[in-house]
């Protein structure tokens, strides 16, 4: 009775066995294909804030996919360096724009007006008393 009962046990898990795992015909389990990044970072524009918050990474068996992860992370990274260089560009065209301005002639003299110091009189002009 015991071989006759291990027997039956060992054809049952046999059987399950192979229904999970394909045999047999069945088609219990299918193969599913892969979980891709759905909504990738647009490659038409720049990237937006709101670009970032809805970027959802697939998962994997063990954490996220590296490509796609590296994928994210590289088209950040290439944005986040072209707008320093811009920042970089506006701050640099400011501080010159700034520079000429404070050493630039006096925007308040009229076209042909003499300039004057603080006695009234041309700089360098010494007080006549």
């Amino acid at each position: 009775m015991f071989w006759f009962l291990l027997l039956t046990m060992a054809v049952v898990v046999a059987a399950v066995t192979m229904a999970v795992v394909g045999g047999g015909g069945s088609a219990v389990l299918q193969d599913v294909e892969s979980e891709r990044l759905t909504d990738p970072l647009p490659a038409d524009r720049p990237v937006g804030r709101a670009d970032v918050e809805a970027l959802r990474l697939p998962m994997a068996v063990r954490g996220y996919r590296m490509s796609d992860v590296d994928e994210a992370l590289g088209r950040l990274g290439a944005e986040l360096a072209e707008r320093d260089a811009r920042i970089a560009e506006l701050e640099s065209a400011l501080a010159g724009a700034q520079a000429a301005t404070v050493t630039g002639p006096d925007l308040f003299k009229r076209p042909g007006e003499p300039l004057t110091g603080e006695n009234g009189r041309p700089p360098g002009e010494d007080d006549p008393r």
